[in-house]
Formats: structure tokens, sequence, C-alpha cells
């Protein structure tokens, strides 16, 4: 009878298979699309939308220069986020700025909320680094309006409250009211 030929064990080889497919798992860096964290409103039901007074709109405009509109009028990527929140805050209640209603807020109290939207537009030639420094400026705005008034009722920053109440409480006073328009053609082409 013929000799069979020596056979390998391959059973083996399937577990070093397996612990080396799990190392390489394991030890590699899976890189993830990030985008701007933003929660989208709901989808409109054929409701209109509530009348906004003009002075409650503050108007942003980038155009494909990347060149700044901050109310009609030329602005500095770096005068963006206190005009912001001087409009929001108005503080001497300008009557060209937001308007403020008293609410009563839970853990805060009466407190004079802003009717203020931010109305973010942008040309399709704008540069995605600009359109990126206009949405930090703007967040950046209402995160500083939102640790002044928690440091102000709880002694710590927004980001730093544990209470969700406390949270809501402060999100509620201060909204991130930013309205974005579709891009469009408003500043020639590049």
């Amino acid at each position: 009878m013929a000799k069979k030929p020596p056979e390998v064990n391959t059973g083996s080889m399937a577990d070093i298979s397996f612990l080396l497919l799990t190392f390489f798992l394991l030890t590699s860096s899976i890189d993830t699309d990030l985008g701007l964290s933003r929660k989208l409103p709901p989808m409109p039901e054929d409701i209109p939308p509530p009348p906004i007074k003009e002075r409650n709109v503050f108007v942003v405009l980038v155009n494909a220069y990347d060149m700044l509109l901050i109310e009609g009028r030329p602005g500095d990527i770096n005068t963006l986020r206190r005009d912001a929140k001087n409009f929001f805050l108005n503080p001497g209640n300008d009557p060209k700025l937001s308007e403020k209603k008293l609410e009563e807020i839970p853990l805060i109290g009466p407190y004079e909320k802003s009717k203020g939207i931010i109305s973010l537009q942008n040309d399709r030639g704008t540069s995605y680094e600009m359109y990126i420094k206009v949405q930090n400026e703007l967040a950046a705005a209402v995160n500083e309006m939102r640790d002044e008034l928690s440091m102000k009722k709880f002694g710590v920053k927004f980001a730093d409250l544990k209470d969700e109440a406390q949270s809501k409480a402060i999100q509620k006073a201060i909204p991130v009211a930013i309205s974005e328009a579709e891009p469009k053609d408003i500043g020639g082409t590049k």
C-alpha cells in the first residue's frame, strides 16, 4: 500500500489568524468623519413661520471673497463674537438691537430672554475655512453668554454643570438661535 504524505495540522492556523486579525483591529485607528454638531429643527408641517421683527434678526453674510457683512456693514471675524453677544444681550435696550422678553425660568427666576436670531448666509464660493471660522465665532458667542449666566447663577461654567436641570435652565435662557440659509450667489464669483 502506498504511503500517505505527511499532513500539516492546520487547526491552530485558524486560531493564529483570528488572533492576528483581532490584534490589528484593536491597535489600528479607524478614522471617522466628524461634522458640526447641530440639532436640526423638525420638518415644517405646513405651518407658516411666526412673524419676526427685522430688529430681532442679526444678519451675517459671507461672500465669495470671504468678506463679512454684519448687519449690512463690512465686518471683521475678530469682532463677530462681540457683535453677536451685544446683539443678543442688548445691555442698553437699544431699539436697533434684539428685543427682550421677561420670562420666568426654573432655577434662574425672572430673566430677560432675547428674541434675537442670527441669520447666517453665505455665497456658493465661500471657502470652507471661512465658513467654519464664522460658525465657530457664533457658537463661541452663545457659549460665552451661557458661561457668564451659569457663573452668575450657579458659580461654575456651563460645561461644568453636573445638574441636568441647571443645564436645561441655562439652555432655555440662552438658546442657540442660528438660522442658516441655503448658499447662493450674494457677492459675485471668484
